[in-house]
């Protein structure tokens, strides 16, 4: 219990120490110094590169990789991800949880230090079938996202799969690596011929993506033990969600990146607490999986019906009431508080500018610095998605229980 303690504690004020050292030296400004010259020089040299792929512009191109963007984006994880608890394969949503937190972290944050521009629009032409996709373009270009997170949640489906069923047979691994491999080459060619990213972009979420699957495929048993039978496991998430809210690196200009991250970091600590207190009932080895005689189709079909509306409304309530208590706490301590979309009340102008809309960072919660206010909306946005996923993983469940689902 003590050793667990202090390896809790030594990593907290590991973070603590890093944030201070890095605002005291001014890290995020040296480094985009230093990285974002050479990445602008070769976004502008690579247009010629876009300019010719693009030249096979055709209608079915374009649906195919659009579609392709889809799939691999955030959202659709984050819509997949509950169906994956409720199916049985816990410890594989879980993992896949963790890790889309992790890598939309670190990518973010590269993406914030070197502020690296996308390709100019025009004249490379820029395909945004989604309102997603819109907001996607307003983020900065290195590394490119999709890209990351196809080599890290591919490759991990990959390794997960070929652990769980055994296999021996080294034309199926063949098999399984080619189809990751061609999925990858899809997407990143997909980002470039969708105008969305360069050719520097996509190598550098390659290689990013590469290094944190490595990573996690070392440490993720690891993790996975500590999420469900460690000790101090929500009070330590909880101080680490907090900490890496204030860790997260300023852009050299406003971008929706770090919206993205709160959102995420809520998800994460919501399955984590929720996993921690439930794991036994719910959520360990022998559960019922789906395709088996225990957890059937119609079944799953009913666990859906019941389960998505829950989710949402939890999702409601939970920004209903995180709107209602924070500003009461921060007016009971004397913190000066103002929303950038949530409250109206709270904003100068009643509106959401154009600048603050892509600003979720730029006046992180309780964060003092030259701002005579401090932007409540990411505890309330935070607090709503940590609501969401707790419902996924703990009170769905609890209804499935009870309704013999």
């Amino acid at each position: 219990m003590e050793s667990i303690a202090v390896w809790q504690g030594a990593t907290l004020c590991g973070i603590v120490a890093w944030i201070v050292m890095a605002s005291y030296l001014n890290v995020t400004r040296k480094l985009r110094s230093f990285l974002q010259p050479w990445v602008a020089h070769r976004v502008i040299t690579g247009n010629p590169l876009l300019l010719q792929i693009q030249k096979y512009q055709h209608r079915f191109l374009d649906a195919l990789f659009s579609g392709l963007s889809c799939v691999v984006s955030v959202p659709f994880y984050t819509a997949f991800l509950p169906l994956l608890f409720w199916s049985g394969h816990g410890r594989l949503a879980r993992q896949i949880t963790l890790l889309m937190a992790f890598c939309d972290y670190l990518g973010n944050c590269i993406k914030d230090v070197v502020s690296a521009p996308r390709p100019s629009s025009p004249p490379v032409r820029r395909i945004t079938a989604t309102k997603d996709e819109e907001e996607n373009a307003l983020e900065y270009g290195l590394p490119s996202s999709h890209t990351l997170n196809t080599v890290c949640l591919s490759g991990y489906l990959l390794h997960y799969v070929l652990s769980y069923t055994q296999y021996e047979d080294a034309s199926m691994k063949f098999v399984g690596l080619a189809l990751v491999c061609l999925l990858v080459g899809l997407i990143g060619l997909g980002r470039i011929y969708l105008g969305m990213h360069s050719l520097v972009d996509v190598i550098g979420g390659l290689s990013v993506g590469l290094v944190i699957l490595s990573f996690w495929l070392t440490v993720h048993q690891y993790v996975d033990i500590f999420v469900v039978s460690g000790q101090n496991v929500t009070s330590f998430w909880a101080a680490l969600s907090f900490l890496l809210l204030f860790a997260y690196p300023t852009p050299e200009l406003p971008t929706p990146s770090f919206e993205y991250h709160t959102a995420f970091n809520g998800v994460a600590f919501g399955i984590v607490s929720g996993i921690q207190q439930t794991y036994h009932q719910f959520h360990h080895e022998a559960v019922a999986r789906i395709f088996t005689p225990q957890l059937t189709i119609p079944t799953f079909v009913g666990r859906m019906l019941v389960g998505i509306p829950t989710i949402l409304l939890v999702k409601f309530c939970s920004k209903a009431l995180a709107k209602w208590i924070l500003p009461v706490v921060s007016n009971t301590l004397g913190i000066p508080i103002k929303s950038t979309s949530y409250i109206p009340n709270l904003n100068g102008n009643g509106k959401k500018s154009d600048k603050i809309k892509q600003s979720g960072y730029s006046q992180k919660l309780f964060f003092f610095s030259q701002q005579d206010s401090f932007d409540v909306d990411t505890g309330i946005r935070f607090i709503q998605y940590a609501g969401l996923a707790w419902s996924v993983v703990d009170l769905v469940p609890s209804l499935f229980s009870h309704l013999s689902l």
